[in-house]
């Protein structure tokens, strides 16, 4: 039978890394988040420092592009000129995403994941995200930033990560109808999350993930 894959898609400061990760580890799961950029370098022959610079030169001109390249599945060739553009770059995540999917049951976090495996049996998509306040609150918690210093890097990168996630996908990235489960973290603990997520997973499937 098909594994469970369950995909984390999360607001800057929502907690949804940690909660992905709590939940890994409750069900004995793989669990992937920034490995990603590592295992696509060593699949593709690319230094891995390309695929950390693509994010960020991605997200920054996202903002301002209405273009769309919905991802499709196809790899560039190392014999074309193209072999190293941000798309190709993003790929190679991709593939390493499909084959991780297949390898045993795991939890990934963001990188278009939900869309990516939108064809996997037992795929279980999450969004979690939480109000600008409370999101602010966890970022002081553990970064000595003003207040308003931390709301704009929490504005940027939620809007970085949007126009990331609709230029691959030409979807919206807080489109509940692309998940199973939205979870505001404010009103639940990470534990609570985890709980109703294995709960939700058991009866969907009828049995343990």
């Amino acid at each position: 039978m098909t594994h469970t894959v369950i995909t984390i898609a999360r607001g800057h400061g929502s907690g949804g890394r940690r909660i992905g990760k709590r939940l890994a580890k409750e069900l004995g799961f793989a669990f992937y988040d920034r490995e990603l950029l590592r295992l696509a370098s060593e699949d593709s022959g690319i230094n891995e420092r390309l695929f950390a610079e693509a994010d960020e030169t991605m997200k920054n001109s996202l903002l301002f592009r209405v273009a769309k390249k919905v991802y499709k599945g196809d790899i560039i060739p190392p014999d074309r000129d193209d072999f190293v553009s941000n798309e190709n770059l993003f790929n190679y995540q991709a593939k390493v995403i499909r084959e991780l999917a297949q390898e045993g049951p795991s939890v990934i976090v963001g990188r278009c994941a939900d869309f990516v495996l939108k064809d996997h049996e037992r795929l279980v998509r999450i969004y979690i995200h939480a109000p600008l306040e409370t999101c602010i609150d966890r970022q002081e918690a553990m970064i000595s930033l003003p207040r308003k210093t931390l709301e704009k890097q929490i504005v940027t990168t939620d809007k970085r990560r949007a126009a990331y996630y609709r230029y691959f996908t030409g979807r919206d990235w807080k489109d509940a109808d692309h998940y199973d489960l939205c979870f505001d973290s404010s009103v639940l603990s990470e534990q609570k999350c985890v709980d109703l997520i294995r709960a939700y997973i058991a009866a969907r499937f009828k049995e343990e993930p």
